[in-house]
């Protein structure tokens, strides 16, 4: 029989696969009784877990071999002289299971499919390839616009990186500098107490061995004088008997001696105790008033691009223009705040700032989640407990905003926290007089916040005082 003949053979079309529509191959039998190549029905499980003819769910190990049938396949074959050397493969624009043209597109599950794919996608909208197209294009094209877009946000950040790369290398080199001039200048003040200390033992050593000399010298000298006595004393007793004890008188009187004998004096050596006794500690208690102690210093990194910090991060006030720095996520931007280098999960703590008559500002403490890149009303409901000045008026910064009874202007506000308890009091630094308290039960690190305001006037904090206390 000719492969190209269009007239089948008897017996040709019970024996032909319904997928490929070619004479099983290695035919396996379904639950349903259907069957089909294995090679069919292996591409067909890949798409769909359903029986290509009914429809029917079956799993893949219920497919078993249908050997009669398949030894009756390789009999009509020989006989027929149609057994294929290999099966047909597919092209790319041939449909998988069934070997057709793929014509239509799904749009459901975005693929490509052939005519007789259609009762497999049920309910799905099957459009043209012509259709098709545009519309998958038009998806396409959207998302490449959004990785344009991307990709110049992109390229900002390298920028914003490479600015913050600089940022820190200029940080490192002004600590340096900083660190650098803080140890000169207490090399300096070590410098003058090593000369102090060195001085005074010199002076002592001087002042002591002095006097040891002029003790010896009186000795030597006394020595002489005892030695001539003895001498004088030695030839008046050679003299004759009658001479000798006429002038025995005269000579018992001259062999007297009066002065005291020398002996070292109390305190005549060095006293070591004095200097280098605790030496250590008396340097570090000396050195006190050329150190400061700051109960908070001031987080550069969350001021606001439009405050200006002391070298010593002790100071904050406006900046004439906005600061070039980097926008990292800490960093406080529009709102005009800096936070306190170190936040409190628990304990007690207490800091003075000196407002002076800055006629603005806001004090007090706030959450580690507080906002920072968005404009806000300071309140307790936002995560900030503090008191504000504002056109003469003191006020506590509550939702219902609590105006503050102050008798006079302060010059240094004390905020007192209290994490233990959740209270965070306010007080007149000047005369100890309470103003507020503020209580919350803190459920994260709580930082102190400060808001100088627009004003050239400085706020700065206040030194705490160094007790050296011994036992």
């Amino acid at each position: 029989m000719d492969d190209e003949s269009d007239e089948p053979l008897p017996f040709q079309q019970e024996l032909s696969c319904p997928v490929c529509q070619g004479i099983f191959r290695d035919p396996l039998l379904l639950t349903c009784t259907h069957t089909f190549c294995r090679e069919c029905l292996e591409r067909s499980y890949e798409v769909s877990k359903k029986c290509p003819v009914c429809r029917e769910v079956y799993k893949k190990e219920q497919a078993i071999p249908n050997r009669a049938l398949g030894s009756t396949c390789e009999s009509f074959l020989q006989q027929a002289n149609r057994w294929p050397k290999q099966s047909p493969t597919p092209s790319e624009g041939v449909c998988n299971l069934h070997l057709k043209p793929l014509d239509l597109y799904c749009e459901k599950d975005e693929e490509l499919v052939c005519a007789d794919c259609v009762p497999l996608h049920g309910s799905h909208r099957l459009l043209t390839i012509k259709d098709g197209l545009p519309i998958c294009k038009k998806e396409l094209s959207f998302k490449v616009k959004i990785f344009e877009r991307k990709v110049e946000t992109y390229k900002k950040l390298t920028k914003r990186f490479s600015s913050t790369a600089e940022h820190i290398k200029n940080q490192a080199g002004l600590a340096e500098q900083r660190i650098k001039a803080e140890f000169d200048r207490l090399r300096e003040v070590l410098d003058k107490e090593e000369s102090e200390r060195l001085r005074a033992l010199s002076q002592e050593e001087e002042d002591k061995s002095s006097v040891l000399n002029e003790q010896a010298e009186r000795t030597e000298k006394d020595i002489v004088a005892l030695k001539e006595l003895i001498d004088m004393l030695k030839k008046e007793m050679g003299n004759e008997d009658l001479l000798f004890l006429k002038n025995f008188h005269g000579l018992k009187r001259k062999a007297e001696w009066t002065k005291e004998e020398p002996c070292l004096n109390e305190d005549c050596i060095l006293d070591m105790g004095r200097h280098v006794g605790a030496l250590g500690f008396k340097i570090w208690k000396n050195m006190q008033p050329y150190v400061k102690y700051y109960p908070v210093v001031l987080d550069p990194n969350t001021a606001s691009p439009w405050l200006s910090l002391s070298d010593d991060l002790a100071t904050m006030k406006e900046s004439s223009e906005r600061i070039t720095v980097p926008n990292n996520p800490e960093r406080f931007d529009p709102c005009v705040f800096v936070l306190g280098n170190e936040g409190y999960t628990s304990g007690k703590h207490k800091w003075d700032v000196v407002v002076g008559d800055n006629p603005k500002w806001v004090l007090g403490v706030c959450g580690e989640s507080v906002a920072r890149k968005k404009r806000f009303t300071v309140s307790t409901n936002r995560g900030v407990w503090s008191i504000a000045l504002s056109k003469g008026v003191y006020t506590a910064l509550t939702p219902e905003r609590t105006d503050l009874q102050v008798q006079q202007r302060p010059e240094k506000i004390r905020i007192k926290l209290n994490m233990d308890e959740g209270e965070v009091s306010f007080w007149d630094g000047g005369t100890a007089k309470h103003l507020v308290t503020l209580s919350h039960k803190f459920d994260e690190k709580i930082f102190p916040i400060f808001g100088p305001g627009l004003h050239a006037t400085p706020m700065t904090l206040a030194p705490g005082k160094i007790v050296v206390r011994t036992s």
